[in-house]
């Protein structure tokens, strides 16, 4: 039993004439014929019984008939559903966002959800790279974006660039380094200093650039995942952060000797084996155009 096999008997059913059913369905009346012949054999009983020149439906028939009516409606429930989903507009994604993703691209792609495409689901989530990693190994998560200098190499993932933004040591207005026309990494060690969890590569550079005292490890006094509320301390603080320097426009940003010179590299990141919806690639699509303005991409 097929779908075009149901079509069939629907529009015998609507009309009565094999000749008729046979034209609108731009069949020959013998090949309608062997379809409804094939269909009640494998059914086991006459869907019609011939009537003058009509042919009207059994007791059996105007059964079979209000089935496959729902068959022929579910399956075009489903085309319909799966064009929906093939464009976007449908569908849920589950997105995982690392602390300084999290801080940029949070609130732009949920409002690009809600305008955009109201009928569909995004979820996000948010944490430390290994967990988000791993969950989206798990299949639990659908993709990340993450600082990929905190990504370890994989043949698994696959990473699609998103920008790279610059990083600096920031405080408040008020603070005693912000008129300073350069600062040293001993100024800086004079008072408390935060950040989110830094990569290897960037404790490599702030080594190279300030010497052994510079590791994260000694540096850090003050280590979050949330990198907003790093911020907030830096406000209301003399606590001196590093972190993107478009997250806190309104903080001072150090003029370091030497110059720190280290750009976050921002990364759409999912499975290799993993086929991507549409709807993921929109909201990658997304990402990439709500990026700070003068961003590199």
């Amino acid at each position: 039993m097929t779908l075009v096999q149901l079509k069939h008997f629907l529009e015998l059913a609507n009309n009565g004439s094999f000749s008729k059913s046979a034209d609108k369905l731009y069949l020959t009346q013998p090949a309608l014929s062997r379809s409804i012949k094939s269909l009640e054999e494998e059914l086991g009983q006459p869907l019609f019984d011939r009537v003058g020149r009509k042919n009207e439906l059994t007791a059996f028939g105007q059964h079979i008939l209000l089935q496959a009516r729902e068959l022929i409606d579910a399956a075009n429930n489903l085309k319909q559903s799966s064009q929906q989903l093939l464009s976007g507009h449908t569908g849920q994604v589950k997105l995982g966002l690392g602390s300084g993703p999290g801080a940029i691209w949070t609130t732009p792609l949920l409002t690009f959800m809600a305008t955009e495409y109201p009928e569909a689901r995004l979820e996000i989530a948010r944490g430390a790279t290994p967990l988000l990693v791993q969950q989206l190994r798990d299949r639990t998560l659908d993709a990340l974006i993450l600082d990929i200098r905190s990504l370890s190499p994989s043949n698994d993932l696959k990473v699609d660039a998103l920008c790279e933004l610059p990083g600096a040591f920031m405080c408040r207005k008020g603070h005693p380094l912000a008129k300073r026309k350069s600062v040293s990494l001993d100024h800086i060690q004079k008072y408390p200093v935060a950040s989110t969890p830094l990569s290897d590569e960037v404790a490599r550079v702030l080594i190279e650039r300030y010497g052994a005292h510079a590791h994260p490890d000694q540096l850090v006094k003050l280590k979050c995942e949330e990198i907003s509320s790093l911020l907030e301390v830096a406000r209301k603080t003399d606590t001196v952060v590093v972190a993107v320097r478009a997250l806190a426009p309104d903080l001072v940003e150090l003029t370091m000797s030497p110059a720190l010179n280290a750009n976050a590299r921002f990364g759409w990141v999912t499975l290799k084996t993993r086929t991507e919806s549409s709807l993921a690639r929109l909201l990658f699509q997304a990402a990439s155009d709500c990026v700070m303005p003068n961003d590199s991409v």
